[in-house]
């Protein structure tokens, strides 16, 4: 069978498309779309920390390029020359800046601010000026660690109170009574299981016998004719009504007993009398009883 190429050749040919495979996939991995058409502009700052290559570029929080390049020039050197690869419909005003920012996971990355107010605009490959805004690192180390180094003293002289506190014999004594104290609650609480375990279910079994008794009792109730009864006490308070009204009447002989004065005062005088003459019969008997023998 006739070859159409080479060892050689497809070796050659081999390489070569390696080659550009590898150089897709470098590209690829730094978030440089090589197959889509972009500008590239310059941006002149004083500093660019964090910032590397492939680092996004955003407007409006859109992603619309990458860094593509930092070239530190030895002429220039108190500036840093920063190449941005931006989308290729993607028009910059004249006066538009960048902004060197950092997030707290996502690393550096440059903000572009437009500038809306003019209607001209920057040719490719001119350079803009860029400026470096505080991380949020550098707000923190800025904020907190003087309030940090004010504290220190303090919260060491507070861990040594506490030391000292902790260390204190009253504090271990009190310990020990919380646990004595503890354990006799526990204790009690054990007792009081088992008095109630003892004590609980006859005192229930007594409720119950009362509550019956009471339920057979009121059954009872139910079942009387109250309506005679209270026939049959209206008549006693009648009768009741009727003697103390006699009582309190002069034509009978209890009423005249009980309310005329001269009857009382005789009875009184008559009672007198038979009393002095049981006395004086005692004190002379012979004088009303005569005993002869012959």
């Amino acid at each position: 069978m006739k070859r159409f190429f080479s060892k050689e050749l497809t070796i050659g040919l081999v390489t070569a498309v390696s080659l550009v495979i590898l150089y897709i996939g470098i590209n690829y991995l730094k978030g440089v779309n090589i197959f889509k058409p972009a500008n590239h502009y310059y941006v002149r700052m004083e500093k660019v920390d964090d910032l590397h290559l492939s680092s996004p570029v955003y407007v409006n929080g859109f992603k619309i390029g990458v860094v593509n390049g930092v070239d530190f020039r030895f002429d220039e050197k108190d500036f840093i020359t920063v190449q941005v690869n931006l989308d290729k419909q993607m028009k910059i005003e004249t006066g538009s800046y960048f902004e060197l920012k950092s997030g707290l996971t996502s690393g550096a990355y440059l903000d572009l601010h437009l500038n809306k107010y003019v209607e001209t605009y920057c040719s490719v490959g001119d350079t803009l000026e860029g400026f470096s805004t505080p991380g949020m690192m550098d707000k923190i180390s800025g904020s907190l660690l003087p309030q940090v180094e004010i504290i220190l003293p303090r919260l060491d002289s507070i861990l040594q109170g506490i030391q000292l506190l902790v260390n204190h014999p009253a504090l271990s004594q009190s310990l020990k009574q919380i646990s004595a104290t503890t354990a006799a609650l526990a204790n009690s609480s054990q007792q009081l299981n088992q008095i109630l375990a003892k004590d609980v279910h006859p005192i229930l079994s007594n409720l119950n016998q009362t509550a019956a008794g009471l339920a057979v009792f009121s059954n009872k109730i139910q079942l009387l004719d109250l309506d005679l009864t209270l026939n049959k006490v209206n008549g006693a308070l009648e009768n009741i009504n009727r003697l103390s009204k006699q009582m309190n009447n002069k034509d009978n002989s209890l009423g005249l007993l009980l309310n005329d004065r001269s009857l009382y005062d005789h009875l009184d005088s008559t009672a007198m009398n038979a009393s002095q003459l049981l006395l004086d019969f005692k004190l002379n008997p012979k004088r009303y009883v005569q005993f002869s023998i012959f």
